[in-house]
């Protein structure tokens, strides 16, 4: 048996004591009898709040997803709320995705909130991450919650916490209520539902969600254009099947082929070994059925429908997936090009992006003379730049990590809008005798030719937590000096919240929130960065290199050369 430290101990016996109920008492002593292990790995640590709320592995302990851990969480929100606000009567929207024990989840987080005299209106069943941002804007809602583990395995579950902007939780708001939860007794938490305060709300909602999708997410398209293109979607399960149909419809597009078979929402993800649409395999159902139907454009959203991968044909016809950076530059572009046309650029308007994402952004901002504002990870740092710089008006923005978010009407990323956004681009660009492809392409002719990939290793537990602990103070203690032969030039930290020029040794002070991220930079104009992920037992690195693309014919040639080397980085640092 594993020797359990004593204040490992001290928390499993808490969840011994009557606070808890008899079922989960005997889970944990069947854990104390039978599987010391997971007793470890449940009880360990609390769950943190990381770039996109709070999630973990559903099961009994303080380092799990249950009642008790979500109770404690909403009870010191409520008490929160009720500071913040001492004179209003407190309202929240909560919404949930398809997982394990999201709706129960769900009704467990509104009878805490109730209990304490908060009023509640809670979906009546799945629905879409972006509706929740906007139900709460529109009901005037004090705060959100939604339950999910976005493209988790199906053992996880989460809990997103938004503010009345519509964004999530930023600093100081996130410490601060972290430090109240943390103050609470599990005894603390008031269970007690009070119905009167509980509203259910759903169709009257999502009609006027789609329809402002619909009017945020439209840009002139023919009736006939919208009529040609042939498009393929799939939910991959999960919530947005509850919108994104019906917003194409109502946006004029007739030609929708639904992957039938990934259409019923299921926390399980019977098809796919992951519902990430970052991976090509979770879209292949997908584009096996474009190539049966000669589709144009194939799109699949992960489960709680923030975050969407699209698939386009390429030169040589076949379907290929675009990567986050690729469609952010596409759609970013394409706003742009509208609100130019459309005279509104003047200089007060501004696109969005992450320290990790492509730098090709900035040659797009240049070309627009619009100003370009990077966060750190996370879209809750674009809907807070929305909120800090209300003069502005925010045109568009996104993340590598397959996140977009159309103005401002909803603060996070939003994959029922940009679904239709991609939509409209496609149907253009294939009225024009061009396609999405070629566009991006076209792109980078104009912008420079930047080509990323992201490498994730997983390390699983307390041992793999541990060990990305040591590769990041590795790398702080150890930079790297070359990369690939060429010199690095620039390393920021923001953990220490310093760029260093190893030119000429200067210092400068990074602007941004601390985060466990270090990013070099070569003398050529590549672009490493490490960063340990915020919501998965995984350490990222992102590798960014450019050159110069003459013409569209160069193509293929000057891809296989930026591949080689990205390659050629990886090797040498022996990723």
């Amino acid at each position: 048996m594993l020797h359990i430290e004593p204040k490992i101990l001290d928390k499993v016996n808490e969840w011994l004591t009557p606070t808890f109920d008899a079922d989960t008492q005997e889970k944990v002593n069947h854990m104390i009898s039978g599987n010391p292990k997971e007793l470890k790995e449940s009880f360990y640590k609390n769950l943190e709040f990381g770039t996109g709320g709070m999630r973990g592995i559903m099961g009994v302990g303080n380092n799990r997803i249950n009642k008790y851990t979500l109770g404690k969480n909403t009870q010191g929100l409520s008490n929160y709320l009720k500071q913040s606000f001492p004179n209003e009567q407190v309202k929240v929207a909560i919404a949930y995705d398809c997982r394990h024990n999201s709706k129960t989840f769900g009704k467990v987080v509104a009878d805490v909130f109730s209990a304490n005299g908060i009023e509640v209106f809670l979906f009546e069943d799945l629905r879409p991450t972006p509706e929740l941002s906007f139900a709460l804007k529109h009901l005037n809602c004090h705060c959100g919650i939604v339950l999910t583990a976005s493209h988790n395995p199906p053992e996880y579950n989460g809990y997103k916490v938004y503010w009345q902007d519509g964004g999530q939780l930023v600093p100081p708001q996130d410490g601060e209520i972290i430090e109240e939860i943390n103050s609470l007794n599990y005894s603390d938490i008031k269970f007690e539902s009070n119905a009167d305060l509980i509203r259910y709300i759903g169709k009257d909602v999502d009609d006027v969600f789609i329809d402002a999708s619909v009017k945020n997410g439209s840009f002139d398209t023919s009736k006939e254009a919208k009529a040609n293109l042939n498009i393929v979607f799939t939910s991959l399960h999960g919530t947005s099947i509850t919108a994104i149909p019906e917003t194409l419809k109502r946006a004029g597009y007739t030609n929708v082929n639904i992957v039938e078979k990934q259409a019923e929402p299921n926390g399980d993800f019977p098809t796919v070994e992951s519902p990430n649409p970052e991976e090509p395999e979770a879209l292949k159902m997908a584009t096996d059925l474009a190539e049966k139907i000669n589709a144009d454009i194939v799109i699949g959203t992960d489960p709680d429908c923030d975050r969407l991968g699209i698939a386009v044909r390429d030169l040589d016809g076949k379907m290929t997936l675009l990567n986050g950076n690729q469609t952010m530059v596409v759609m970013t572009d394409f706003l742009l090009k509208q609100w130019k046309k459309d005279d509104k650029l003047n200089g007060n308007q501004f696109i969005g992006s992450t320290i990790v994402s492509t730098p090709m952004l900035s040659a797009l901002a240049d070309a627009y003379e619009t100003e370009l504002k990077i966060g750190l990870t996370g879209f809750k740092w674009i809907a807070k730049m929305i909120k800090d710089f209300p003069d502005l008006d925010f045109i568009g923005g996104g993340e590598e990590s397959f996140g977009y978010m159309v103005g401002d009407f909803v603060r996070d990323k939003d994959a029922v809008t940009s679904t239709l956004l991609a939509c409209e681009i496609a149907a253009q660009a294939k009225a024009n005798g061009s396609s999405f492809y070629e566009v991006l392409i076209q792109l980078y002719v104009e912008h420079g030719f930047y080509k990323e990939r992201l490498i994730s290793l997983t390390k699983k537990g307390i041992e793999g937590s541990e060990e990305i602990k040591q590769m990041m103070i590795d790398a702080r203690e150890n930079p790297l000096k070359e990369v690939n032969g060429e010199k690095v030039v620039l390393i920021e930290d923001y953990k220490l919240s310093v760029a260093k020029n190893l030119q000429n040794s200067e210092e400068t002070v990074l602007d941004v929130p601390k985060s466990n991220v270090l990013i070099y930079y070569t003398e050529n104009g590549s672009k490493i960065a490490l960063r340990p992920s915020g919501t998965e037992p995984k350490i990222k690195f992102y590798i960014s290199v450019n050159t110069t693309l003459d013409n569209v014919s160069d193509f293929s040639k000057t891809d296989k050369l930026l591949e080689s080397k990205i390659d050629a980085i990886l090797k040498d640092m022996n990723i």
